[in-house]
């Protein structure tokens, strides 16, 4: 077998922006997609992949990934970030800019992070700058340099490295980028809201799920995301809304869109998933912010997913020690926010979605299409086309199983899903036409790629 000649074929294929898989061969020379046709014609391949009747879907494009290598790689590093992609069907991931020390908001901790990632990358991997206090003269440089775009904090981080922004400061960062042409990726809570309701919050019982949801009441992702379309409209900045978890927002994300901002959005698989009613006192395994909410709430997201109001998926993965997560005490105010799913996004989606009567053809745009063209790099990822790249996913939708969390490929094992059933099975993933997995092997090593903007 020519690693970088083949094809792949199967009964059910999502070729180019369809939602109906159907029949086809997808062509394959030097890691790029030469054409996709019928499914019967496969004259002149030395080596043909025989997918049967699992999907064959364009590889995943996680844009919302925290990896915290340099300086923090005990929560999790390059090398187990991307097992766990690629266990997952995840192709393409662009990592975020905090956690890691130092934070990528300077042209010089960039490349320190780049130099992190040798020998490192199973999947193909790009980066998003950080905006903070202070940094305003480094982002052009880090622009030049190749991220994807910028990121930043209303309300705090989490780590002291990562400043959350003021509106002054957006009112100085923003036409900066714009006129750099970047988007901005926001987490959006008020401040002040979230402080107010945070105090109010403290009274009551640590280990009860409802208090850390009460500290972060929806009006508080409404009011911020509303200061930043309002920037946006006189700034003409792109914003982009990371990890919606309120159903409150969607009306305002859907104003701001019919104004013409440039506003996109997305949500995350937990939120999809989980509901608060479900989350068992001192289960901090749960904590996020924004947080998981009511079971309506979930289900009003799904339909904004459907209407186009949130335009696609992230796992948002951010993962920490087991002890940072407090499960000794259940304390929700003293435990790390956020939950560790790289390799279970696709089957926790896959498992919503069916529920809520959604095909299995739009996960293609929720996956991988939609966060392909935030990124910038739809002209290469999200979509099996000629002239792409050969970065696959081969997955029975029917397939189910239990997580067991010693299986999975992530540094620490803790994991809200730990024992749910979810349907889905990933057989095999394709990087640019080579298979880096199968059926819990590895075969290909750390061919990953950084990717940068600039060759986009």
């Amino acid at each position: 077998m020519s690693a970088l000649d083949l094809i792949v074929r199967g009964n059910r294929v999502l070729a180019g922006d369809s939602a109906e898989p159907s029949a086809a061969a997808i062509h394959i020379q030097h890691g790029v997609i030469t054409t996709v046709t019928p499914y019967d014609q496969t004259s002149n391949a030395p080596s043909i992949y025989e997918a049967g009747d699992d999907l064959v879907m364009p590889g995943i494009v996680d844009t919302h990934v925290h990896i915290n290598e340099p300086g923090r790689a005990d929560w999790e590093g390059f090398t187990s970030a991307t097992h766990a992609a690629a266990a997952g069907g995840i192709t393409t991931l662009i990592e975020m800019p905090l956690n890691s020390i130092p934070a990528t908001t300077t042209t010089a901790a960039f490349r320190e992070k780049l130099a992190a990632t040798a020998g490192k990358l199973w999947v193909d991997t790009g980066f998003w700058g950080g905006v903070v206090p202070g940094n305003l003269q480094e982002l052009g440089s880090l622009w030049r340099e190749g991220v994807f775009g910028f990121k930043c904090f209303l309300v705090p981080s989490g780590v002291e490295e990562f400043q959350q922004v003021s509106e002054d400061d957006l009112l100085a960062a923003m036409p900066v980028l714009a006129g750099l042409g970047a988007p901005l990726l926001a987490h959006s809570e008020d401040p002040a809201i979230i402080e107010s309701a945070s105090k109010a919050a403290a009274k009551l019982p640590a280990n009860k799920y409802f208090s850390w949801l009460a500290s972060r009441p929806a009006e508080a992702e409404c009011k911020a995301i509303e200061l930043l379309a309002r920037l946006a409209a006189t700034t003409k900045v792109r914003i982009h809304i990371v990890h919606v978890s309120s159903a409150a927002a969607l009306e305002v994300i859907r104003k701001a869109k019919a104004a013409g901002i440039l506003i996109t959005a997305e949500t995350c698989p937990h939120y999809l998933t989980f509901a608060a009613q479900e989350i068992s006192d001192g289960a901090t395994g749960f904590k996020c912010a924004p947080p998981i909410r009511e079971p309506e709430n979930r289900d009003h997201l799904w339909r904004a997913l459907g209407d186009g109001t949130l335009d696609f998926i992230a796992s948002d993965h951010s993962p920490c020690p087991p002890e940072m997560k407090r499960t000794d005490s259940g304390d929700f105010f003293a435990a790390w926010g956020g939950i560790a799913s790289l390799e279970l996004a696709l089957p926790a989606v896959w498992t919503s979605a069916r529920s809520h009567g959604y095909p299995v053809g739009r996960l293609a745009e929720w996956l991988c299409r939609g966060p392909a063209r935030l990124a910038g790099v739809a002209k290469r990822k999200g979509t099996i086309a000629e002239g792409r790249d050969a970065d696959l996913v081969i997955w029975d939708p029917e397939a189910a199983f239990r997580v067991e969390p010693e299986r999975l490929h992530q540094r620490h094992k803790l994991t809200p899903y730990a024992g749910r059933d979810l349907q889905g099975v990933v057989t095999a993933t394709f990087l640019r036409g080579r298979k880096i997995y199968e059926r819990g092997e590895f075969p290909a090593g750390p061919i990953g790629m950084i990717l940068k903007r600039t060759e986009a």
